[in-house]
Formats: C-alpha cells, structure tokens, sequence
C-alpha cells in the first residue's frame, strides 16, 4: 500500500519519535518484501515458494531478558519476578531513545495490523521492523486487515524491533546486550539485540493477557477447534505436548493453535497465522502444516536446505531444535474463517509425562482442573538439554507462565468462572510415554490419543464407566473405542507395578511441592 510519505513521516515522528529516516515502507505487499530480504542477504527462496531466515545466535525467546516497566498504573497488578523482572519508566524511556537515533538514517519497515478476531476486542497493532523478513512474519502471525481500514488512525499497541542494536547492561539496567522490554502504560514493545521473530508474537500475547481480563475476557494460551454442530473445545498445553497436532483435526475445523479469549458468547482467536514446530515435519504426519510451510508467503526459521536442489531438510537440527514456521492460518483448508467460535463444551489440559505414570486421558472434577492448570506439568527428556539425563518435571502455570504478567491465581479464578458458567467437561490428556519411564516406555502412539479426544467430545467416554486411577485419584475410563484398554490404567502396562508405584509418587510428591505456591 503506497501512502503520502509526509503522513509517515508524521505519524512516526509524533507517535514514536522517529525522525529523519532514510526510507518509510508502509504495508508493502509480500512480493516486495520477499524482494528487499533476499537483496539485503536476510532470506533466501527455497522449494516451494517459502522464505527461509536465521535469527543468528537466539533460536528462541530470551525469556531472562525481558522486562516489564514498573509504574504506578500497574504495580500492583503485576507478578512480579523472575518471569516479569521489573524496569524503571527511565531506564525504559532512555533505552527507547537510543533505540530511536539508532534508528535514524536506516530503512523500516512499518505495517499496521490487528490482533483479536472479535470486532468488540479488536487492537490496532503497529509493527516497527529493522528486516524485511520480520515483516513479513508480523503479516503472517497477527491479523490482516482490509486496505480500506489503513492506515489506523489510532494505534492500540506498537511493537519496535531493532535487532542490530544492542544494549550496555551496566548503562542500560538490562541483562545482556538483548532486550524485550513491555511498556504496559504506554502500550509499546521495544525488542533489540535478538534477531527472534517470535519475541513480536509474544510481546503483543502477554499485553493482551494484562489488557483483555479488564473486559472481562479470560485469555488462554490454547489452541481451540470447533465441530460441524459448533461445539469448541480447548487445548491447553506447553510446548511438545501436541496443542497444534491435536486441534488440526481432519473432522474438526480450527478456530486457532495458540492464543484465544473467552468472552461471555464464545472464544476468538489472536491471531491471523500459526508459528509451529517444524522439527521432524514429515506430510505424511501432517500435511497440512508441511504444505502450508512450503507455499509463498510463508516464513520457515533456521532449517537446514539444499543450496542446488532448495528442498528443505526438516529432519536437520544443525542450525537448532526449535525450527519454526510461520504461516498464515488461512494456508489451511479446515479453519473457521472469522476466528470466532461459540462457548466451549470440552476443555483438554495437555501434559507429557515422560515419568510414564499418569493415565491418557482422566476426567477431571472442578478441584483437579484448578490443581493441573495451575501446575502447568510437563517433562523434560533425555537429550533435550544439556544435563538432562533423568525425566525431570517441569511447571509453567496456567500452562503459559512466560507470557502471564498477572499471577496465575488471578488467570486461575478467571477459568473456574467460565467453566462453572458454561459446565464444560474438563479432560487431563497425557500425551506422553507409557508402559514405563522414558528410556523403558513407549510414546502414547498418536491415533489412540486422537480417538480418546474424538471420544471426550462426542461424549461417549462421559456415558460408560470410570475408574479411579492409582497414587492420582484420578476419573479415567474403563474402556474406550479403537484404543487397547490396558493402555487406560498405566500400572496395567507396567512390568514392574512396584517400580510404577514408586515413580508415581515421586511425581505426585513433586506436583504438592509446586502447588504450595498456590494453597
């Protein structure tokens, strides 16, 4: 979209403080910014049509660089701590200054975008970009609005991003030279020193998680998938536990795979695209994310390629574990095109429990839900991390505690209210090993862990009989359809039922120690 560049250069000068900028592109078409990336070396094409980029030394969020500016309007809402490290409004605003005469005389990129599906909770999103390429990824991930409705005339929240520039921590109050810094008065992000497209994504997620539940909108990070009759069920889940896979069902179209709210009538999604885990992409597996990874348009992070051939090696971690690939949603056939789905009747709390030791899937009365989404629960295996050699537990409460700036009781309580309102069926679904610990056991495999969700949400698990699992006191079903009934009660499929006892209290005596934080 080509506007006036004196309207620009207004807009930024008032509104931001940019002055005297070389070149203002405003909502360039993807053609183009495919063109700038590849002039300035950032992305290069691969099969397809893709656009592949490397973010350099961070292949992932700097969640110990991130900062929350502590001022009186929010103070006192804030959880303050390791997750939300406070920064003063100076630090804040002198950062943001050398941020902006670093930005004078250099190109940008500005696109302005929404985020929240529903019109009644629609933001205005302004994105400030340093690459081509994040622009691209800011088209992709936030939602796109018509050229009629450009530009906004009243921005709701602006996200600056100045990779190459890099802070002085003894100067600056920050870390390292990388920062995310969240202005919550102001409603600005300000993000250098990490070439790390999905720290935009995330900055715009954890200001709506403060921002939403003042219009009472609960905010979820959650996938979410709606049936043929307009029933919505929820997944809940960190990463690995199969949030994305599971809510791409071939029988079920996709409200979204990662951030939502629930508001009084239903649910809508954030976002226009989906930023999904492409290690080990296979399109037999899942071809729509493979295919929607390789079409034009699409943004794929740090894989490895063929520089002749340019077929993309999904299997390689050379460059990194966590490659991605950044779409947009309509890429997919079976969406709900409005982003908005009705109340939900089924909710999925995701978990892999590398320990072997909790059911597939239990039902879980109104206490457990609360116990288990504060929790949070997942594992790390073997290999993952350096000096992982154990299965070790690991909590993020309300399952997205690096994106929570309020604390988890506050999101806790928000959750129980929609659920008693709207009696939605809440599932605890173990995604993880079972016949054993990792190393002994094997993963739950993918099609019994997809008919046990097709059975929650029709119902037929509801209607037959329960059983009380062991250590966990846990509702789990005697039996459900195409899937083996010993693989229901773990212990049935333990050789060593001491050894399961043993493991399962060591976790559930791991579960009460974190809970104490919320009793």
């Amino acid at each position: 979209m080509n506007l006036d560049n004196s309207f620009l250069e207004k807009e930024l000068s008032e509104k931001n403080g940019l002055k005297n900028l070389r070149n203002i592109f405003y909502n360039l078409s993807i053609p183009e910014l495919y063109e700038v990336s590849i002039k300035d070396g950032s992305g290069q094409i691969v099969e397809g049509g893709s656009i592949i980029a490397y973010t350099g030394a961070h292949t992932g969020r700097s969640p110990k660089d991130r900062f929350v500016v502590k001022e009186p309007t929010t103070e006192d809402k804030i959880d303050w701590g390791p997750i939300n490290q406070p920064i003063s409004p100076e630090a804040f605003n002198s950062l943001y200054d050398k941020v902006v005469n670093y930005l004078e005389g250099k190109d940008l990129f500005v696109r302005d975008l929404h985020v929240c599906a529903h019109p009644d909770h629609q933001t205005n999103v302004r994105v400030i970009n340093e690459y081509a390429w994040h622009n691209i990824f800011a088209n992709n991930l936030f939602r796109r609005p018509d050229e009629s409705e450009l530009p906004h005339s009243d921005v709701g929240f602006t996200v600056i991003s100045a990779p190459n520039f890099k802070a002085d921590p003894k100067i600056d109050g920050t870390r390292t030279e990388t920062f995310i810094l969240l202005n919550l008065q102001k409603r600005i992000a300000l993000i250098g020193g990490t070439e790390y497209a999905g720290e935009m994504k995330k900055s715009v997620f954890a200001a709506m998680n403060y921002l939403l539940p003042e219009k009472n909108v609960f905010p979820m990070h959650c996938s979410a998938n709606s049936g043929k009759d307009g029933d919505v069920a929820l997944f809940f889940g960190l990463s690995g536990t199969g949030k994305t896979t599971l809510s791409a069902d071939p029988d079920r179209d996709l409200i979204g795979d990662d951030e939502h709210g629930w508001f009084d009538d239903g649910v809508f999604n954030f976002e226009g695209g989906c930023y999904a885990k492409v290690i080990k992409l296979k399109r037999e597996t899942e071809p729509e994310i493979y295919d929607a990874s390789l079409r034009f348009g699409s943004i794929v992070e740090n894989v490895e390629f063929d520089s002749h051939t340019r077929k993309i090696n999904f299997d390689s971690d050379k460059y990194t574990e966590n490659t991605r690939s950044a779409y947009q949603i309509d890429s997919l056939s079976g969406i709900v095109p409005s982003g908005v789905g009705g109340v939900p009747k089924t909710i999925f709390m995701l978990t892999y429990d590398a320990f072997g030791v909790l059911p597939p899937i239990s039902k879980l009365n109104a206490d457990q839900a609360m116990y288990y989404f504060l929790l949070g629960y997942t594992a790390k295996v073997a290999g993952t991390e350096r000096g992982v050699s154990e299965p070790q537990a690991t909590f993020s409460s309300c399952f997205g505690a690096p994106f929570l700036p309020r604390p988890p009781k506050f999101y806790g309580k928000m959750l129980k209210e929609k659920m008693e309102k709207s009696g939605a069926k809440v599932w605890l679904l173990n995604t993880g090993i079972s016949g054993g610990p990792y190393g002994i056991g094997d993963r739950m495999p993918l099609p019994s862990t997809r008919a046990l969700v097709t059975a929650a949400i029709d119902g037929t698990l509801v209607k037959g009989e329960f059983t009380e699992a062991e250590v966990f006191g846990l509702k789990v079903p005697t039996k459900c359809p195409n899937v083996d009934s010993n693989l229901l009660r773990p212990i049935l499929s333990w050789d060593d039922k001491d050894y399961y006892h043993k493991k399962a209290k060591e976790l559930l005596d791991l579960f009460d120690e974190e809970y104490k934080k919320y009793s």
